[in-house]
């Protein structure tokens, strides 16, 4: 795929997947399309040589995969790439109405790391997932999504509070509930979800029960740059490796195993059942080794590479990276590196991710934090304490991490992608 046309469906999955929920209904409609089948996590799987099938956990977190053909068998081990569905937020609670001076506000909870000051002054919509009783009495969920502007959150003029630019912070409880209108007194928050389901086509509700709903960002994902160098989006960490990994494997010819898993919750921890901390990825390698295949045998034969995104080298904040280590937008993949193993690579995976860039011709780049700062980590450790799989962490440059909207460059999301194309077709990890 050409690398104008992968920006362009990289755009469209970015702007359709406002909450980890839409993003993996979205990678299922394009798995559904590329001839990949669905295999409920409750019923019993029958697979075959060089077969395509993807299974959901919770409706945020997916694994999809290509059996390995005959010719290779599940003893030459897997090709795994990594990535999560998530990112940070604005979360709705769960008794979310406010009447305050004849305003419409909802209470609001942070999600993972939020860097909370873009977030004001900007056109706000809702989406997420909503379970609800159907008239017949069943119980049963759907995704809803307003797309329109429906919240703001305004800022304190600077008249008001002339030390704004100086001492400012952000007081999340009180700061942070969003505006949606203007009313005589307080409505039912469940009233307005289950009109928006009735608007989205389910005809079968009687009363919403609960909800996982999200602030997102109106602005849809754009290029830009005097030569349109630059991609700006929401959620770029790390829907963008999520994409970049479900395209390879679209692409791939069957061959060797391969695997895509993109994991919920990484940016609180990845502590839950659809986690990369909880037991998806070892009840998948359970469930399609065969019995007389030695597991362990096949987990070492193994690789995973786990993509989210790294910290690009910021020009007006240089000083907060080593100056050895600052990865430049356009300036191709990172390879993460920490000797308290924050990241899983090591030397021998670090080498063999760039063996397989440089058969590809594309440049790779190194992540090492400044010693006197902390480092962040990635579902890469995770995996590879819980499976014992060989891990190396990469990704893509990017500014603007954990923002409202983040920035990446134009040219490195296809170069990965090649990578990971290449890397799902090698014989031999």
């Amino acid at each position: 795929m050409h690398k104008d046309q992968f920006n362009q469906a990289l755009i469209s999955f970015l702007n359709a997947s406002p909450t980890p929920f839409h993003a993996v209904a979205t990678m299922s409609e394009l798995l559904r399309n590329a001839g990949f089948e669905e295999l409920a996590e409750d019923t019993l799987w029958n697979t075959c040589p060089g077969g395509a099938y993807f299974t959901l956990k919770n409706g945020s977190s997916i694994l999809a995969w290509r059996e390995p053909t005959a010719a290779f068998g599940v003893e030459a081990g897997w090709r795994m790439v990594g990535a999560h569905t998530d990112s940070p937020c604005l979360k709705v609670k769960p008794q979310p109405e406010i009447h305050r001076k004849g305003y419409l506000q909802l209470g609001v909870e942070v999600y993972g790391g939020v860097l909370l000051n873009p977030w004001f002054d900007r056109d706000l919509s809702m989406a997420g997932r909503v379970s609800y009783r159907a008239l017949d009495g069943t119980l049963k969920s759907g995704l809803v999504d307003f797309t329109d502007a429906v919240a703001y959150i305004p800022s304190l003029a600077i008249h008001l509070d002339r030390e704004a630019n100086n001492t400012r912070s952000i007081n999340a409880q009180t700061y942070l509930p969003p505006i949606l209108g203007q009313a005589d007194s307080k409505q039912d928050f469940r009233n307005l979800l289950k009109g928006r389901l009735l608007h989205e086509g389910y005809d079968d509700v009687a009363d919403v029960l609960d909800f996982e709903i999200s602030l997102y960002d109106c602005q849809g994902a754009s290029m830009i740059g005097l030569n349109r160098e630059f991609l700006a989006s929401a959620r770029l960490d790390n829907l963008l490796s999520c994409f970049i990994g479900l395209q390879a494997l679209i692409d791939s010819p069957a061959g060797p195993g391969q695997v895509l898993i993109c994991n919920d919750h990484e940016e609180v921890g990845s502590v839950s059942a659809c986690g990369a901390q909880g037991p998806m990825l070892t009840q998948w390698l359970q469930r399609v080794t065969p019995q007389q295949a030695n597991a362990y045998q096949v987990q070492a034969r193994s690789l995973m590479i786990s993509a989210d995104n790294a910290h690009g080298i910021h020009p007006n904040f240089a000083d907060r990276h080593d100056d050895n280590h600052g990865p430049l937008l356009n300036g191709g993949p990172v390879i993460k590196i920490n000797a308290n193993q924050r990241y899983a690579s090591n030397s021998e995976t670090s080498a063999r991710f760039r063996d397989m860039a440089q058969q590809e011709q594309i440049p790779v780049q190194s992540f090492v934090v400044r010693t006197d700062m902390g480092c962040g980590s990635t579902i890469g450790p995770l995996t590879a304490a819980e499976t014992g799989i060989r891990t190396v962490d990469i990704g893509i440059p990017q500014f603007a991490m954990h923002s409202i909207r983040e920035l990446v460059g134009a040219d490195d999301p296809h170069r990965l992608y090649r990578v990971l194309k290449r890397f799902n077709e090698t014989e031999q990890v």
